[in-house]
């Protein structure tokens, strides 16, 4: 038993379990506890205190503010015809990173567009976050691209400007830009009233950044406000029509036409020619742009003798039959002559207006202290802005009267060594057209006759308009102008074209200012023929039918009384071409 016993295998005694720390339960406990409580906290104050912060966060990723175009004001006549309105288009955008189109979508899209897959593709490739595919489309050009269902193709809704008088208002109207925003013309000039404020409003946007709620307008359009022109259409037709084919008939360079009311200095009709459509300006030439009659420059000839010899009766130098020698028609002044395109030996005054002659005006001119003739040309307009508020209207150039030699003075007497636009040279003209007094020019339509600034004495300027009135007449150098049915006034101008440092020998300008009825004026018109090649270039045979044209048309447009028999008009025998000397 002993033995048994004694190979009976020993069992080592078990060794006792390592004890814990008795902190260590509670303070794992406790770590848990404080990094739940430390949640429901910062969550609590999520909630509770820091709302705006989650709301703008959350805001920032999943809305956006959009703005919402104001409709621009549109442009009338003075009768309410519409010249320039805004219509509904529609464009299309992308973010680049976004934008999903398989091959034969892209060839689909830009034969819609009227564009190819590269033009296409290049225009996503230039911008990273945003850029627009096609800028005011039609309604159905934008609904045909969205119908194809491309991922991260949008369209959004903007105005376009729509001008129904096309080429004949264009650079009276002007344009907008893709913005909406004038460019040239009226359309920028008076912008901050036809643009209205453009509205927002917010929308929540999905993942693929698509409008899928609106939530709240924060601030409506306001729509701009209507601007009514003093322009009358029917007018400015006629004159556009009548300048075009003067400019082609003669085959000049360029032309301009102004009509002016008398009583209230509103510009009727303001034509230009070369023109453009500003509905398609795709490929046009800024200088056909430009609205000549505001914004360039000629030396206006003898449509400014009339200011001279109303400055020498004013001053008492002359009377009306004072008699000038003009002897052979030559004048010379130091190493300088003058010269008439016909000898006039002894003129009155009033012939001197008639036959148009240099001679004869530069001696009046020279009777004068230079000093009075500049204020008669400053106080008429010339030398300052005609203030109609036109973008790019210039003041032309009249030198101060203390840098004129006597050279100068005597050839500024018959419009050389000044330059003027067509619209200060037609507003001048108000002086022989009233009592005197010249009117303030406004392309708005205004209500009523207007008050103007005295000049000359009404005496004088009944003096002068009855000289205007015999240049126009048999005899005189504008027998062309002459209007069946009313009494015409008006003068010719002829004047080499400056190039260079001097004049050029076979460039002109030719130009006609007169009023009509002479008994009582209504309407002044200026014309202007720029570079006149077709074989005639006084301003009596280019810019004289132009005139009698237009001039007869607008009257028996408007209604207004005739003045004179039917046959009053009486021409010289054909072939015969009556001149001024240039």
């Amino acid at each position: 038993m002993k033995a048994a016993a004694a190979t009976r295998p020993r069992f080592a005694a078990a060794a006792p379990a390592p004890a814990l720390p008795r902190l260590r339960a509670p303070l794992v406990f406790g770590v848990l506890g404080l990094l739940f409580a430390a949640l429901v906290g910062r969550s609590l104050y999520l909630q509770w205190i820091d709302y705006a912060f989650l709301q703008e966060q959350g805001s920032a990723r999943h809305s956006r503010e959009l703005e919402v175009p104001a409709h621009r004001g549109r442009i009338v006549d003075r009768f309410g015809e519409v010249l320039a309105v805004s219509t509904p288009v529609r464009s299309l955008w992308a973010f680049p990173d976004k934008f999903e189109a398989s091959p034969e979508q892209l060839k689909q899209l830009a034969s819609i567009l009227e564009t190819t897959p590269q033009r296409i593709a290049t225009r996503l490739e230039a911008r990273d976050e945003f850029t627009f595919l096609a800028r005011q489309v039609a309604p159905e050009t934008s609904e045909r691209a969205k119908a194809l269902g491309i991922a991260g193709l949008h369209d959004q809704t903007e105005y376009r400007r729509y001008y129904p008088g096309g080429e004949v208002m264009a650079q009276v109207i002007g344009f907008t830009g893709d913005q909406d925003a004038g460019q040239e013309g009226i359309e920028l000039a008076q912008q901050s009233w036809l643009a209205g404020v453009p509205g927002s409003r917010r929308v929540i946007i999905n993942r693929r950044f698509e409008a899928v709620e609106d939530v709240a307008a924060i601030r409506a359009p306001q729509a701009g406000r209507d601007l009514a022109l003093s322009i009358d259409t029917r007018l400015q037709y006629l004159a556009f029509r009548e300048l075009k084919a003067a400019v082609e008939a003669n085959k000049a360079k360029a032309g301009g036409m102004v009509i002016l009311d008398v009583a209230t200095g509103e510009i009727l009709a303001l034509a230009n020619w070369p023109t453009y459509n500003p509905n398609r300006r795709d490929k046009v030439a800024r200088e056909k742009m430009r609205n000549r009659a505001l914004t360039d420059v000629f030396e206006p000839g003898s449509t400014l003798k009339p200011f001279t010899i109303a400055t020498a009766l004013e001053a008492g130098k002359v009377r009306p039959d004072t008699v000038i020698q003009t002897g052979n028609g030559s004048l010379t002044i130091g190493a300088n002559t003058i010269h008439d395109a016909h000898a006039g030996g002894a003129l009155t005054v009033e012939q001197v207006i008639q036959k148009s002659s240099n001679v004869g005006s530069a001696k009046i001119a020279l009777s004068l202290p230079a000093q009075a003739m500049w204020q008669t040309f400053s106080n008429v307009g010339f030398g300052a802005v005609p203030k109609t508020g036109f973008p790019g209207e210039v003041a032309g150039r009249l030198r101060p009267a203390k840098t004129w030699k006597p050279i100068e003075q005597a050839t500024m007497a018959y419009g050389h060594g000044i330059s003027v636009n067509l619209v200060q040279l037609a507003r001048a003209y108000t002086i022989f057209a009233t009592a005197g007094f010249v009117k303030p020019v406004t392309l708005l339509k205004t209500e009523g006759a207007v008050d103007g600034s005295r000049v000359i004495s009404p005496a004088t300027a009944a003096a002068v308009r009855h000289m205007l009135e015999m240049a126009v007449g048999p005899g005189g150098t504008a027998p062309k102008a002459q209007v069946v049915g009313y009494r015409v006034a008006g003068k010719t101008g002829t004047a080499h074209k400056l190039e260079g440092k001097g004049y050029a020998a076979n460039k002109y300008v030719s130009s006609f200012v007169g009023f009509a009825p002479a008994s009582q004026p209504r309407l002044i018109v200026a014309v202007m023929i720029d570079e006149p090649s077709g074989g005639q270039y006084y301003g009596g045979s280019v810019a004289g039918p132009v005139f009698s044209s237009v001039m007869g048309s607008a009257l028996r447009l408007l209604g207004v009384p005739t003045d004179a028999p039917v046959n009053n008009v009486i021409l010289p025998p054909d072939g015969i071409e009556v001149g001024e000397e240039t």
